[in-house]
């Protein structure tokens, strides 16, 4: 029977579905990242392997175009053995009209174990979670504006990775926030475990009005943001979420809250720079900055896929 308060975990407690960073106890994200250290290894083989996954059917199902989350959501399932499958989206039945839910209960007739799913409207992971087969996990890849789980987990993994105990540590996430899922999973995922201090950097029409109740600090200067940081997670502007003029000018924007090497001097001089991908050099960081010393923004994509490796093992392996 599935928890009715949070529908990822079993009646145990244990992650079954990851659909969203919000409400999951910090023992589960702490599991994660602790699982996915363990894979890291696994990628400096000579052969990048393990089994834990074999005779298993994964389906990418990306409704929305993707580079490193698609890929390495491939990678992650290949190395754990797992039979991949990438669906075309352009060239399936939905582009004829068939619903969600109909293409989720073929592909599940076809023994899918596993759907990460990809889709431009919030909660369209979790609509699948509620109707497939009970032994069918399901992994959020982005929906709409809502959540992208498994990016906040390898973002966390990597300030872990570099900086140790959350407890100690200021994160300031600057940018295009109100239409950004990654965003709100960093947010969630910071709070529980720990971070004591969280900052939401931006234009007043780019952060939205409701973050204060969630123990952020919103900050409309960018000198006010960055200024001791520990963390800086740069955001991409999401002009394909924007309804409207939000904003003057990709130059203007760069002026005042683009990341310059002048204004990463104020943050603390072992801070590191962090950014979920595609940079958009000139608009929201400066490409000495994303080159620098300071950026571990490939890094990220290296952990991304022990966590997703760990993700997908760790939910594979407990049941409904």
């Amino acid at each position: 029977m599935l928890s009715k308060r949070n529908p990822q975990l079993n009646q145990h407690g244990e992650l079954i579905h990851l659909l969203s960073i919000e409400g999951l106890p910090k023992a589960v994200l702490t599991q994660i990242l602790d699982t996915a250290g363990t894979f890291l290894s696994v990628n400096e083989r000579d052969v990048k392997k393990v089994p834990l996954l074999r005779g298993k059917s994964v389906f990418n199902l990306f409704f929305e175009n993707s580079t490193r989350t698609r890929t390495t959501f491939e990678i992650a399932a290949k190395r754990l053995s797992a039979d991949v499958i990438n669906l075309d989206i352009a060239r399936s039945s939905t582009a004829k009209g068939e619903s969600l839910l109909d293409t989720i209960a073929n592909l599940s007739a076809m023994h899918a174990d596993m759907f990460v799913v990809r889709h431009s409207e919030s909660g369209a992971p979790h609509l699948i979670a509620q109707h497939c087969a009970p032994h069918v996990h399901v992994v959020n890849a982005g929906d709409g504006r809502h959540a992208h789980p498994t990016q906040g987990l390898l973002d966390m993994y990597t300030i872990r990775h570099f900086k140790g105990d959350f407890t100690q540590l200021t994160v300031a996430i600057v940018g295009d926030i109100v239409n950004s899922r990654v965003a709100r999973s960093d947010i969630h995922a910071l709070t529980t475990l720990g971070v004591p201090e969280i900052r939401a950097v931006g234009p007043k029409t780019l952060v939205p009005n409701d973050l204060a109740g969630m123990g952020v600090r919103v900050c409309h200067d960018m000198a006010e943001g960055i200024r001791d940081a520990d963390v800086i997670i740069m955001l991409r502007l999401q002009n394909e979420r924007m309804n409207g003029a939000v904003l003057p000018s990709a130059g203007e924007y760069f002026k005042r809250f683009g990341l310059t090497a002048d204004k990463l001097a104020l943050a603390k001089p072992d801070a590191i720079v962090m950014h979920p991908g595609p940079i958009n050099r000139g608009v929201e960081i400066d490409s000495t900055v994303a080159d620098g010393r300071a950026s571990v923004i490939l890094p990220q994509v290296t952990f991304g896929i022990a966590v997703r490796m760990a993700v997908m093992s760790t939910i594979a392996g407990n049941s409904a």
